[in-house]
């Protein structure tokens, strides 16, 4: 697991430190208990991600340095103060300028998992014998880089969350350079449509039905066309589900299943950057 690679966790620190909230210092005498380490708390919340165990077991296996209440509290506090979008914001943005996204191919799908806690935003997953699950939808460039996400229950429709989704992306300013969109034939549909022609892009691959122009010897003497490049955006879904804590979310709110989702994006896009600083620029230094 690349997040769990010390240079990606570094790296990623060095991001989060700064977004921070201050925390002034209010006792009169100034001889209250020490406030918990940051990089402490992240740490816990980091192993909690990517294994997917509860708080209790994710501050054991950080050495007890932070207590499990004290990392979902500093959890809630960065929520609050916006860090996890902030992080992610600039992990795209980073990866803009040093790499550049291609969003001349761009796709948006769906991918449901287990959330058996419940709570807000789960439902009956259909593709799960009607257990309780959670979806997340999320609209990828031609690389599979993630540049708008939103989440919902398992039983809502992919063209459900396709509004919420492309809005994400087009509140970070990158639709204007779409020049095809691909999605599976679940978001054919009139709404999809016109929700797409409202952003400009006339160019949508999701037909339900597509037939090669000429036979091919097949049984029925004709030739499926495949629906366009969607393997980039599945290939991102499956990056995700090896996060043990998107897999099986045992959160009891979307918000801070976002929050998951964020850390897990700016994590995905962290590890990309460094492979491509190595494979280019050889010799800088990393990060410490």
């Amino acid at each position: 697991m690349r997040a769990f690679d010390p240079e990606v966790v570094d790296t990623v620190w060095a991001a989060i430190e700064p977004l921070l909230p201050a925390h002034p210092d209010t006792h009169p005498l100034g001889c209250h208990r020490p406030r918990a380490s940051d990089r402490d708390c992240f740490e816990v919340m980091l192993v909690r991600l990517v294994t997917g165990c509860s708080w209790e077991d994710a501050e054991c296996l950080c050495g007890r340095r932070v207590s499990d209440t004290t990392a979902r509290a500093r959890r809630d506090e960065w929520l609050a103060a916006g860090v996890f979008d902030d992080l992610a914001a600039e992990a795209i943005r980073a990866y803009d300028k040093v790499i550049g996204l291609d969003l001349s191919e761009v796709a948006v799908d769906g991918s449901q998992h287990k959330s058996p806690a419940g709570g807000e935003g789960t439902g009956k997953n259909p593709t799960d014998r009607a257990k309780l699950g959670w979806k997340w939808s999320v609209f990828t460039d031609r690389a599979g880089i993630p540049i708008g996400w939103t989440a919902d229950g398992a039983n809502r429709h992919d063209v459900a969350l396709f509004g919420p989704t492309i809005e994400a992306a087009h509140a970070r300013g990158l639709l204007d350079d779409v020049e095809t969109l691909h999605l599976d034939r679940g978001y054919d549909s009139a709404e999809v449509r016109a929700r797409c022609h409202a952003h400009g892009i006339d160019d949508l691959v999701a037909g339900r039905q597509r037939r090669a122009s000429r036979t091919t010897g097949t049984k029925r003497g004709t030739l499926r066309v495949p629906l366009g490049m969607r393997w980039p955006v599945e290939r991102t879904n499956s990056w995700l589900s090896n996060y043990g804590g998107l897999r099986r979310n045992t959160d009891r709110k979307i918000a801070h299943r976002l929050a998951q989702l964020a850390l897990a994006v700016t994590f995905l896009i962290t590890a990309k950057l460094i492979d491509w600083r190595n494979r280019w620029c050889p010799g800088v230094v990393p990060i410490r």
